[in-house]
This record gives C-alpha cells, sequence and structure tokens, in this order.
C-alpha cells in the first residue's frame, strides 16, 4: 500500500483514538457528576484539565504531539489521565528496541521513518474497593510495516472475584466477533506481560495485550482494535458503580498505597509505552501520567 493511501488510515486511527478520549472523558466526568452520596462526595465533581503536548525531534523540530487530559482530586477519582498522541520522525536503535516484540521491522534500516497515533489511559481511584485500571490501544507504521497493539488491564488493591470475571466476560465478549481464539491468546499474553518478575506477582487481575497485530488486512484489524476500545467504559465503569460507595479504613488505604508501589515499580522499570515515550522526546509529563498520586513502600 502507497504512502498516500496510509495517510488515509492514519488519519482515521488517529481520529478514533481522539473519539474514544472523547466518550471516556464525558463518562468519567458523568461518573463524578453521579456520586454524591457516599465516601468523599462532599467534594466538587472533578473536571479534567486539558493540555497539548508535543513531541520534539533531535534536532529540535516538532514532531507531532497530542492532548494530556487528567483529574485529579475528584469525588471518585483521584487521579486519572487520558492522553491521546500522534507523532512522526525517525526511530534510533533504543527506540526501536523499546518499541516493540519484533526483532526487525523490515526496511527501517534504509528508512527509519515512523508515525504512531494512540490513546493511553490510566486511573487511580479514591475508594480502595475500586480497582486502578489501564487501557492503551495504538497504530504503529514504518514504509516497511504496519500494525496495531494495546490492551487494559484491571488493578484492584482488594480483589474481589466476581467483578474480575465481569471485567474478563466482557473483554471476551468484544474479542471472540473477530475471532475466538484472540481472547484466550491476548489474556495469556496479558498475564505474562503485566508481571513483575523481581516481585514474582502480577500487577493486577490482568486483562488482554496484544502487540505487532498485523494480519495483513488493515480494515480488519483496524475494526478489532476499535472494539478493544468500545470494550473498555462497559467494563471498567460496571467496576467503579459497584464499589464507589463502599465504606473504606485506613487499612483498605495503606493496601491501596503499597499496590500503587507495585504499579510505578512496574511502569518505570518494565512499560514497553513508557520507555518508548521517553526515548522518542515526547512529553515527559504525559508520558509519566500513568504515575499514581501516592504511593507506599514496606
Amino acid at each position: 500500500m502507497s504512502d498516500q493511501n496510509f495517510d488515509d488510515r492514519k488519519a482515521q486511527a488517529a481520529a478514533w483514538f481522539r473519539e474514544l478520549r472523547d466518550q471516556i472523558v464525558a463518562a468519567f466526568e458523568a461518573v463524578e457528576d453521579r456520586h454524591t452520596d457516599g465516601p468523599i462526595s462532599d467534594h466538587p465533581a472533578g473536571r479534567f484539565e486539558v493540555s497539548d503536548t508535543k513531541r520534539t525531534a533531535p534536532d529540535g523540530s516538532d514532531a507531532g504531539g497530542g492532548l494530556m487530559s487528567v483529574m485529579r482530586g475528584g469525588r471518585v477519582f483521584e487521579k486519572v489521565g487520558v492522553n491521546v498522541s500522534a507523532v512522526y520522525g525517525q526511530l534510533g536503535d533504543a527506540a526501536q528496541r523499546s518499541l516493540t516484540a519484533r526483532k526487525e521491522i523490515p526496511g527501517l534500516e534504509s528508512d527509519p521513518r515512523f508515525w504512531a497515533s494512540g490513546i493511553s489511559l490510566v486511573a487511580h481511584m479514591q475508594n480502595p474497593h475500586v480497582p486502578a485500571v489501564h487501557l492503551n490501544t495504538r497504530m504503529f507504521w514504518t514504509p516497511g510495516a504496519w500494525w496495531f497493539g494495546g490492551g487494559t488491564d484491571l488493578n484492584p488493591c482488594l480483589e474481589y472475584a466476581e467483578d474480575t470475571a465481569d471485567f474478563h466476560a466482557t473483554l471476551k465478549a468484544h474479542c471472540d466477533p473477530h475471532g475466538a481464539d484472540l481472547y484466550p491468546r491476548f489474556k495469556e499474553w496479558a498475564d505474562e506481560y503485566f508481571y513483575i518478575p523481581h516481585r514474582k506477582r502480577a500487577r493486577g487481575v490482568g486483562g488482554i495485550f496484544y502487540d505487532d497485530h498485523c494480519t495483513g488486512d488493515w480494515d480488519a484489524d483496524f475494526a478489532f482494535t476499535q472494539d478493544v476500545g468500545k470494550s473498555f467504559l462497559p467494563a471498567f465503569l460496571a467496576q467503579v458503580e459497584k464499589r464507589r460507595g463502599m465504606a473504606w479504613d485506613g487499612a483498605d488505604k495503606e493496601a491501596q498505597l503499597i499496590h500503587r508501589g507495585l504499579y510505578a515499580e512496574y511502569n518505570l522499570v518494565y512499560d514497553r509505552g513508557t520507555k518508548f515515550g521517553l526515548q522518542t522526546g515526547h512529553d515527559p509529563d504525559a508520558v509519566l501520567m500513568s504515575l499514581p498520586p501516592f504511593a507506599r513502600w514496606v
């Protein structure tokens, strides 16, 4: 497919990630408005602060950017960020290594251009009974290859088995129309990817993760990535609505803060998106948006 045809595809993907961002921001602010009875309901309803982000190429030129939307200190969300970006430039060796599970990217030595767009979300909640959550979907293009990637995973500090089951069931329902093998394969990949080797434990209760997803049919692969994004609100908001009104005590909050330490360790040491963002010159505040506002280590 020519670069020109892929320009249309890039625009489609970037527009979808922005549309998903808008849906999620509106839904999260609506949750804040609904929380009028329960813990912290006397706080002002949280609202997102939106700012532009920029990527700077090594020569100092502009190389794309996006929007960073962060809500802090809400009634339900203690800190949540929803970022979208579309960046481009040339890949160096370090960025290529952090980019993907691929060992080689065809044609990159002769033409190191790249383009990437996606949405990245991390939510840390006020109530320890409501799980933290992560979502990311993205498209990547080079002159010799293109692929989609991403996933979502649930990170409760106080786990409810029925909530975990419901979260996974929703993801499976959105994956199955694209192939019965996708959910079990990508669930297993998430279990491997969202694992903290130095702690010998998972960072949460899993979800799905996929990378280098290119069947050769761009429309089909894009439709699957859209459905991963569409699964997020029904999968997560069910957890929020069920648990946001529950009372908690100091021990619950302590458990949450310690669990957040695991999350911070993972994102700073292992997360591929964090490494790629920092190594390619993207706005560090946007890249590190995923870190919790407070955490504890014992």
